[in-house]
């Protein structure tokens, strides 16, 4: 049982890389793919992201880190743009993991869940309003925008997940790793700072 969680997690790993899905997509299409039972037995989360930083390291260790270098980047260009509600970065850009086809999330903390979406349409940026699952399993607001990274020179999707401003207690709880799951614009400057460019 354990042996068939890590290969499709492996399978699930290269999905994720080579095709920018995100983690549930990626094991579905895994278990589909090789042929198994659609109730097979999953791999966790933390194990489909151990499965991915092996991946990067064998296939992809000279092209991933410039990669998410840019995604960083870009993702602190955003967190400065919306300043004013609190943004944290969370997900594989933050954790390391990005790649070219990676989305950038960036959480807000607002005391008005409609002043982040009144401050896009004030710069008159383009975005598409969502409803996503929150990190307490919740639905949750999400504004998607398609943004150019000149790095990459291509178009990367960025989200900003609209949270109550109370909610940013819970939000900086340690993960099942001991990590912290997201950080504030200046521990992505921090990040940036020890990337080697």
């Amino acid at each position: 049982m354990e042996h068939l969680k890590s290969e499709i997690a492996a399978h699930a790993a290269s999905l994720v890389v080579e095709e920018g899905l995100e983690y549930g997509p990626a094991k579905r299409r895994a278990v589909k793919q090789m042929g198994l039972p659609a109730r097979t037995a999953l791999p966790g989360n933390d194990e489909i992201e151990d499965a991915v930083v092996e991946y990067l390291s064998i296939f992809c260790a000279d092209t991933q880190p410039p990669e998410l270098l840019a995604l960083r980047r870009l993702a602190v260009v955003w967190m400065t743009r919306m300043a004013a509600f609190r943004p944290y970065l969370g997900g594989a850009v933050w954790h390391g993991t990005a790649t070219r086809l990676s989305d950038i999330y960036i959480q807000l903390f607002c005391d008005d869940s409609k002043s982040a979406e009144i401050a896009l349409i004030d710069h008159q940026v383009s975005y598409v309003p969502r409803t996503v699952t929150g990190f307490h399993g919740e639905s949750i607001e999400a504004l998607s925008i398609h943004a150019f990274c000149a790095d990459l020179n291509e178009e990367v999707g960025v989200h900003l997940l609209v949270y109550d401003h109370d909610d940013v207690r819970g939000a900086l709880r340690a993960d099942a790793k001991g990590r912290t799951p997201r950080g504030d614009l200046a521990a992505v400057q921090r990040l940036l700072h020890d990337q080697p460019s």
